[in-house]
Order: C-alpha cells, then sequence, then structure tokens
C-alpha cells in the first residue's frame, strides 16, 4: 500500500476493486472506498482492505458512474398499466440507471401544481429502487403557480411546443411560452422545451391511416425542430434565461445550438439513443415500435448528432422513455402512440455504438451521468470521486446479448431493440453504497449479495410459503436543493 492509500479517517465499509475504474480524470485500475453512502477515497489497485471493510473484486469489468437518466414518462398514477414507478426504477437498475427525474406527463394528474406533485410523490413512495426527482410543467395558465412548485422541489419545468397527445397536458403559443420563460427566469429556474413548431407541422404531409414509415417521417419534418429552437434560443436571450432542448433529433438545427452557446446564452441540449442507434432507413412498414416525435431520422443525420457529441453542441444522452401497452402500438404510423421503450437499454445502445465509432467508457461516462447530473443541479451524482454519492454501474463492456422484450423490466414488452445484438452487459448496481442489482455472472465471480435485485428488507418481514421474500426497494425520492 503506497502512502497515497493511507486509509481516510472514516471508517471505510466496502472497496470496490477493477482494472478499470472510468473517473473524471483518466480510466485507470483502482479501488472505490465507500464510507456509508458516499464515496471517501480512490485506492490503487491492491490497496489491502482496511479492519472491517469487505471487497468486492469486479476484475476486468469497468466500474462507471451510475447514469442519471433526466427523461424518463413513468405515467404513474394515472396511465400505470403504461409504466409504473415499481418496474420502471426495476428496469433503470437493470440498465445501470442509478438516478432518473420522472417527466411531468402523462400521468393523471399531470405534475403542474404543487398538490398534483404531491399526488406523484404519494404514488412513488416505497416504490422505487433508484433516486427518483420530479419535473413540473409549464401550461397554459399556470405561470402563476411555477414558483410554488419551484419551492416545492422539483427540478424544471417542461412545455411543449406542439401538442403533446395527451389532453390534460396542453402546448405553450408564442405568447404563453414568452410569460412561463419570463416568471421561470425570475427565479433562476430552467425551463427543458419539447421544440416542434405546430405551424411548420399543420403544414406537413398528414401521416392518416399509413403503414410507412416514409409516410411519418414526412410528418415531422427536421424544418419544425429548426423553427420552434431558433425561437425559443432568441427568446431565452431576451429574457436572461435558462433553457434546455429535449431530445433533439434534427442535425440542420445543431448550428443554433453552436452559435447560441458561443454568443453566451444558457441553452443545453440532450439527444437520445434510439436517434444515436436506429435509423430511418431500416424501420420497417408497420413497425411502430419505432415511432417517436421526434421522429428517428436517416443515418446521414445520425453521423452529425453523434459529431455534436463529439464537440460539445449536445450535451447529454438521455432515454426519452416513454411506453405504452401493446394495443397502442397498432400498425398505423398516424393513429400508433409515439414514444420509445429504452430506459433498460440506453447504456448498451450507446457502447455499442460509441465503441464502433472509436469513442471510450469515459465519454459514455459523461454524456449519460455526468452532464445530465450538472444539467439537474444534482452535485452528489454524475462521478466516481471522493464527496459524491456510491452510485456505481458495472459494466462487462466485452459481452454481448439479445434483447428480448419479454425479458425487460419494462411493464409492457414493447421495445424497437427487439432482435437486437447489443455489447456492453450490466453485471452490479449500487445506490449509494449498496447493491440494487448482481447477476449470476458477477455472483460467481465472488461478489457479494444475492442473484438479482437486492435489499435487506422486505415488503412483508417474513417469508411466505416458503418463497424467498421479496427485496426492498431503497430509492429515494430527492428534491432540488440548488441551481446547477
Amino acid at each position: 500500500m503506497s502512502e497515497a492509500d493511507a486509509f481516510p479517517a472514516r471508517p471505510i465499509d466496502v472497496l470496490l476493486r477493477s482494472r478499470r475504474v472510468v473517473t473524471p480524470t483518466g480510466t485507470r485500475p483502482a479501488c472505490v472506498a465507500v464510507a456509508g453512502e458516499r464515496i471517501e477515497a480512490l485506492l490503487s489497485h491492491d490497496a489491502p482492505p482496511p479492519p472491517g471493510a469487505r471487497l468486492v473484486d469486479y476484475g476486468d469489468a469497468a466500474l462507471l458512474p451510475g447514469l442519471v437518466d433526466t427523461h424518463v414518462h413513468i405515467n404513474d398514477p394515472g396511465r400505470a398499466a403504461w409504466e409504473g414507478f415499481a418496474s420502471a426504477t426495476r428496469a433503470a437498475a437493470a440498465g445501470g440507471v442509478t438516478t432518473l427525474l420522472d417527466m411531468p406527463l402523462n400521468s393523471v394528474p399531470p405534475t403542474v401544481s404543487p398538490e398534483a406533485l404531491a399526488v406523484k410523490r404519494a404514488a412513488a413512495r416505497g416504490r422505487v429502487w433508484v433516486d427518483v426527482g420530479f419535473w413540473g410543467g409549464a401550461v397554459p395558465e399556470n405561470a402563476g403557480r411555477l414558483r410554488a412548485l419551484h419551492r416545492s422541489g422539483v427540478f424544471g419545468f417542461k412545455c411543449f411546443l406542439s401538442p403533446s397527445g395527451v389532453e390534460e397536458f396542453p402546448a405553450l403559443d408564442p405568447a404563453g411560452l414568452a410569460e412561463a420563460l419570463a416568471e421561470i427566469a425570475a427565479f433562476d429556474g430552467l425551463l427543458i422545451v419539447h421544440a416542434e413548431d405546430p405551424e411548420r407541422l399543420a403544414a406537413a404531409p398528414e401521416v392518416t391511416g399509413s403503414r410507412r414509415y416514409v409516410d411519418f417521417l414526412a410528418s415531422r419534418p427536421a424544418g419544425a425542430e429548426h423553427a420552434a429552437i431558433e425561437r425559443l434560443i432568441t427568446l431565452a436571450d431576451r429574457l436572461g434565461a435558462r433553457v434546455h432542448v429535449l431530445h433533439l433529433s434534427a442535425a440542420s438545427a445543431l448550428p443554433l445550438i453552436a452559435d447560441a452557446k458561443a454568443a453566451g446564452v444558457a441553452v443545453t441540449a440532450e439527444t437520445c439513443p434510439h436517434f444515436l442507434t436506429l435509423t430511418a432507413e431500416e424501420v420497417p412498414d408497420g413497425a411502430t415500435e419505432f415511432k417517436c416525435c421526434p421522429p428517428i431520422r436517416e443515418a446521414a443525420n445520425q453521423d452529425a448528432l453523434w459529431a455534436a457529441l463529439a464537440d460539445g453542441t449536445l450535451d447529454c444522452v438521455v432515454s426519452d422513455h416513454s411506453p405504452c401497452t401493446v394495443d397502442l402500438k397498432v400498425p398505423d404510423f398516424g393513429a400508433a402512440w409515439g414514444g420509445i421503450s429504452s430506459l433498460q437499454l440506453g447504456l448498451p445502445a450507446i457502447w455499442t455504438a460509441a465503441g464502433a465509432r472509436g469513442h471510450q467508457l469515459a465519454d459514455v461516462a459523461r454524456w449519460m451521468s455526468t452532464a445530465p447530473a450538472r444539467l439537474a443541479g444534482l452535485r452528489h451524482k454524475g462521478a466516481i470521486e471522493p464527496g459524491r454519492d456510491a452510485d456505481i454501474t458495472v459494466l462487462d463492456p466485452e459481452a454481448t446479448f439479445t434483447v428480448d422484450p419479454a425479458a425487460l423490466h419494462h411493464r409492457n414488452p414493447v421495445t424497437a431493440y427487439a432482435g437486437r445484438t447489443l455489447r456492453g452487459v450490466v453485471r452490479a448496481t449500487w445506490l449509494r453504497g449498496r447493491p440494487i442489482l448482481e447477476t449470476a455472472e458477477t455472483a460467481a465471480a465472488g461478489a457479494a449479495g444475492a442473484v438479482g435485485f437486492v435489499g435487506e428488507e422486505t415488503e412483508t418481514g417474513q417469508d411466505s410459503g416458503g418463497a424467498h421474500p421479496a427485496p426492498a426497494p431503497i430509492g429515494r425520492l430527492i428534491e432540488r436543493t440548488a441551481a446547477p
């Protein structure tokens, strides 16, 4: 043990050892020393465990900071048949996501008031496997309630500039957008925006009754995103407001964002695994599991999104997990619900494509953990370094698997990734210093804990009928505490 490995003052509970630990200063062999819920120190790979601590050696599996997914539709309460807190957060843990932020729709009621937020929290309490926070919603006629929602702990406010798809969450018109953004800027909040221009969409060809993906793509032109983002940036600049562009798919809008950043406008932008790994050219007719808004675009457009991630124009990659029941994915692209189910699959999907393009695990950690944590102001998340929460994703980067929708923890077995072979298998997930998921392969390698989901308590407090007791989830409901 080197002098640098002198044990910290706080008692160490566990050392997580790996030959590939992804840290803010590089990927290297190391031991992550965990005290309570936090990372206390990074020690050399051969550091012995201190008295009373246990050692979990993950060998060549990589340790990444737990993913932070700031764009998840859980739909609970009200549409829990589409997805619920228990199923969504189990899927998150299985995919290496340790923190997620829930969107204010498609639950009923939507999270557009402090009272609705209380209903949402009540539905989630005691049922989450990972740490969960909430976005508020900005809709017509609730500008006067946004400050109260902010004080209640939401991380920011989502709005639509075009129809959302559900009646209870209407879009903001230009005047409503200006009113909401002025109010949010007054308390230094964050507005996150579904940016498609409704006039451009209305002028596009209709897709009603069509099974052809090319018809659906024509109905959601890139120009709709471009126009909406241009208007948003202009308004944010004038008001001195912070804005974030959600699920950007149109590469034509990237220069707008790059120029705005260079000019000092407080704008950030995200894209999603499906835009980076799936292309319009490969979507079969009638395959509405690929339908989302904005849409999956052509391969050349995808190349530009990857370039924008590399140069920092795009900040982060998050799922936009927007599930529904199987019956809503009818083969008519006009009638089918638009949303991609991918919460459990984002990390392997991105790693498969990123590795093929020459990117490293450190890039994936930055896009899927560090940057989303920064966006939400989660100062204790997003990196493997002392002082952060001990949220760790254990990934076998070389292992592959074929996606079987029936084997996913999502409530409904629908995903655009069905049948695809992906690279990167999550072997274990740790939340605040405790394992919440370990696979059979991990247990065989000598890691502590049971196979599958891990909990120290049970829901009933006892075995029932000789069966193994159900583990209790240890996730917490979290609130905004400081601006990013």
